[in-house]
């Protein structure tokens, strides 16, 4: 057994994967990703709805489905924790909130304490796969805005 990178998980030996334009996938296979999208999106209720909508038997759809992935859903998650105090003033986590999804980043977790001595602790898990080089600006940021203390990356992890 081998280690399959994508979710740390055991996969055979062997098991190969394949990034391949689509126009040269079999039309059961291209079809079969446009009903799982139809699903995804809301724009059909069913499977025998999203295949009947694209022309695909119900036996090819389940034949393909899980074996078939959009390439943007391959691309690697990064999730960053960072611990900050901030003074115990009306907006501030409100500020601190905005300045993350400015720099696009995803609040995933907030954790935030009672104030003590007019500061909060606050803990945030931020998805920043679509951050780029923002990170460490918006770090920068963080500790530049009035009213944060102490800003601290506490964790930092992804996956694929």
């Amino acid at each position: 057994m081998g280690t399959n990178k994508k979710e740390g998980k055991q996969v055979p030996e062997g098991e190969m994967y394949y990034l391949v334009h689509e126009d040269i996938l079999p039309e059961a296979v291209v079809k079969t990703m446009s009903a799982k999208e139809l699903i995804l999106k809301g724009e059909a209720k069913t499977i025998h709805e999203a295949v009947e909508c694209v022309g695909l038997s119900r036996s090819a759809f389940y034949k393909y489905k899980d074996g078939i992935h959009p390439v943007h859903k391959l691309i690697r998650e990064r999730i960053i924790t960072i611990s900050l105090d901030l003074e115990h003033r009306s907006g501030m986590l409100s500020k601190v909130l905005s300045m993350i999804a400015n720099h696009q980043g995803n609040v995933l977790t907030i954790h935030q304490t009672i104030p003590l001595q007019g500061l909060a602790s606050v803990i945030l898990s931020v998805e920043t796969s679509q951050m780029g080089e923002k990170e460490n600006m918006l770090l920068h940021h963080l500790e530049k805005q009035e009213g944060v203390k102490r800003v601290t990356v506490i964790g930092q992890g992804g996956s694929v």
